[in-house]
């Protein structure tokens, strides 16, 4: 298991190369496409409790939908759902890894200022996100986006263009390259046999060089594939998690966190020959 830098948050350690990180989901959103979209602040604080009982490394929380068709929400209307959330488990998990899902300039700055340690942006890498990242000290995952299918040659190829642009430019605003985290984006601009394609090559993705984050859950894809609705995609979803973990990726981003955690336990077992502690021969 040969580490590839760390992240150090809090007091957390997180060391690139040597197992992947299980990231829980907290939608605060009425709209989430896996119907597990928080009223309230109340029931994302319980959801974000079952993740971290269930053994959830790092938690991120957002405040707009990004499914297909999603309605947009103002500034204001996001902040107002995510940040506080975001001071409340600060609060209650003084230690624990927080990442935010937004693409906004404000959203961000607000989460920063209530406790979050991650930029989570499927907007790819906007210069404004980087440059908040790199002055308050923030890791900063750069998604794959786009609005069709349609690339120039292997969707692979492009994809990871993309992307190493963007740690590029993460890199020269001055975001260390283990702050720097890519995420292929499935689902977002692919279609599904393309979202297959990149499940194919994610040592590619690892290749690049920076810390990794792959999010498959519950997603349109593993709906095809299995002929189940979201809801009843925690296998198809720990299946690809455990193929991540033995690809090398950091990180998987889930809403089954106490599936995602064993397959993941088993993927890293096979990939990396990481075992528990203690572990008996």
């Amino acid at each position: 298991m040969a580490e590839r830098g760390a992240l150090h948050v809090r007091g957390a350690r997180l060391a690139w190369g040597t197992r992947t990180y299980v990231m829980g989901i907290v939608n605060v959103t009425p709209d989430s496409f896996s119907g597990d979209g928080c009223a309230s602040a109340d029931d994302a604080l319980a959801v974000a409790k079952r993740h971290v009982d269930e053994g959830a490394d790092l938690l991120d929380a957002g405040g707009e939908s990004t499914r297909p068709g999603h309605a947009p929400v103002d500034d204001a209307t996001e902040v107002q759902r995510v940040v506080p959330v975001l001071r409340a488990l600060r609060e209650r998990y003084a230690h624990l890894p927080l990442s935010v899902d937004t693409s906004k300039v404000c959203v961000a700055r607000a989460a920063a200022d209530a406790g979050a340690d991650i930029i989570n942006c499927v907007r790819r890498a906007p210069d404004a996100l980087l440059a908040l990242a790199a002055e308050r000290g923030l890791a900063f995952v750069a998604m794959h986006s786009q609005e069709t299918p349609e690339y120039p040659g292997d969707v692979v190829d492009a994809v990871l263009r993309v992307l190493d642009e963007c740690a590029q430019r993460g890199v020269r605003r001055g975001i260390p390259r283990d702050r720097m985290i890519l995420d292929p984006g499935i689902g977002f601009g692919k279609t599904a046999d393309q979202n297959v394609q990149l499940l194919r090559r994610l040592d590619r993705l690892v290749a690049l060089g920076f810390p990794t984050l792959l999010g498959t859950s519950r997603k349109s894809t593993l709906g095809k594939l299995t002929g189940r609705p979201a809801h009843e995609r925690a296998a198809a979803t720990a299946a690809t998690s455990a193929l991540a973990a033995a690809a090398g990726i950091d990180m998987v981003r889930v809403h089954d966190v106490a599936a995602t955690c064993d397959a993941v336990r088993v993927g890293d077992a096979i990939g990396r020959d990481w075992r528990p502690t203690p572990w008996t021969a």
